[in-house]
């Protein structure tokens, strides 16, 4: 779907148009974002720990394409939940079941009043531009060629098997990668522009016709 509309501060995004699930930029080059996993690492052993050093290190070596790691963080706001709790305990019958509703939202004020709760979430951007041949042979063209269906869907594929080959490296890193589909995608788009209305958990509703993939 095209992802900025003339007048709009979207202009000044480099993003032409947002299809299968890939950002396609004004230069005619793919994005594919991976949202990955997290583990507490201070909870694993000292083994584990350095086996998971030295995975990860292989998975940077294994890499002869560039990509970039994103880390989001947001404050949640939770008043709704909180909102919920209370109807939940007014409405409850028994007794027992509506005191443990009350401690359990005590619990939950005295949580949010120690502090912000942040939510953090990770992706790994995987970059594919016009002129690569192979991931073992890459250069770029002096001039952008014309990016045409049948280059598109050959580019495509390519990205779609570099998102793969990340995905299998991060697992042997006990981590677990999951491509984003394009309204995902356009929904961390705009929440990046819009994140007082998406720390409440508002998002615009995208119509169906405009998703393609």
């Amino acid at each position: 779907m095209p992802f900025f509309s003339t007048g709009s501060a979207q202009v000044l995004l480099p993003i032409k148009q947002i299809r299968d699930g890939i950002i396609i930029m004004r230069d005619n080059s793919l994005r594919g974002i991976l949202m990955v996993s997290s583990i507490n690492f201070e909870l694993r052993s000292y083994e584990e720990q350095e086996a998971i050093i030295f995975q990860f290190q292989n998975f940077l070596n294994s890499l002869d394409f560039s990509c970039q790691i994103l880390v989001n963080s947001r404050k949640i706001n939770i008043t709704g939940y909180l909102d919920l709790l209370k109807r939940a305990e007014e409405t409850q019958t028994n007794s027992l079941l509506k005191q443990q509703i009350i401690e359990y939202r005590k619990f939950i004020d005295q949580l949010v009043a120690g502090g912000s709760i942040m939510n953090k979430n990770f992706y790994l951007i995987i970059p594919f531009f016009l002129g690569e041949k192979k991931k073992t042979d890459i250069f770029r063209l002096k001039t952008i060629p014309r990016l045409t269906e049948e280059l598109y869907q050959q580019y495509r594929r390519h990205l779609y098997q570099r998102m793969e080959f990340l995905a299998l490296g991060l697992r042997r890193c006990a981590l677990w990668a999951m491509p984003l589909k394009t309204e995902e995608i356009i929904e961390l788009l705009w929440s990046y522009y819009h994140p007082k209305e998406a720390q409440v958990g508002y998002y615009p509703e995208i119509p169906p016709e405009l998703i393609i993939g």
